[in-house]
């Protein structure tokens, strides 16, 4: 395991494999074995498998979500992916590698593992297109909420909320979707 670090409010596990010339289809099928049993983990909110571009790189790269810390260890700990990795290690030319954070830093390409990572301006781009729309609509209904709550309309405590919400709804929901919605764009 490489580098760690941890939060007790949700954690991103970043798994790279290089596969050996040839067993791409076995590490294919082993992918749609392991991942239902991921999916079915308490705390899991999202797999997605990143593909080796030809000619570009050679790691398939594996991003998974949980709720917590907690329940991204017991996964990674689990009896059920132990056994799985011992079987997919001879498709490998090197050992499980894997780098657990929490944060905003996946919200685009890891960096390491051999992927590429998207030019900034195009990260900006992207970032800015999915928050511009939230900054919108997101205060048409946390205002009402915080009224109807009984808060005094207090600037600060309307930014504090309305943050929170925009930051919770871009690292959960938004950025997730649409980067795999614009990724053959962000990395070309």
């Amino acid at each position: 395991m490489s580098e760690t670090e941890t939060t007790p409010d949700g954690a991103t596990v970043v798994i790279t494999h290089r596969v050996s010339p040839g067993k791409e289809a076995d590490y294919d099928n082993w992918l749609t074995e392991i991942t239902p049993l991921c999916r079915a983990s308490p705390g899991h909110l999202d797999v997605q498998v990143i593909r080796p571009i030809a000619g570009l790189t050679t790691t398939y790269t594996v991003v998974i979500r949980f709720d917590t810390c907690d329940h991204l260890r017991l996964w990674m700990g689990s009896e059920a992916r132990r056994r799985l990795i011992e079987r997919v290690r001879p498709f490998l030319v090197a050992d499980d590698a894997y780098t657990i954070r929490s944060g905003l830093d996946f919200w685009f390409m890891p960096a390491g593992g051999g992927a590429k990572v998207p030019v900034r301006w195009k990260q900006l781009l992207v970032t800015w297109s999915a928050i511009y729309p939230l900054v919108l609509v997101v205060p048409l209904a946390v205002l009402p909420a915080l009224r109807f709550l009984g808060l005094p309309d207090d600037r600060y405590l309307n930014t504090l909320a309305i943050s929170a919400c925009v930051v919770f709804l871009m690292t959960y929901v938004v950025m997730p979707h649409y980067t795999r919605w614009v990724r053959h764009w962000l990395f070309d």
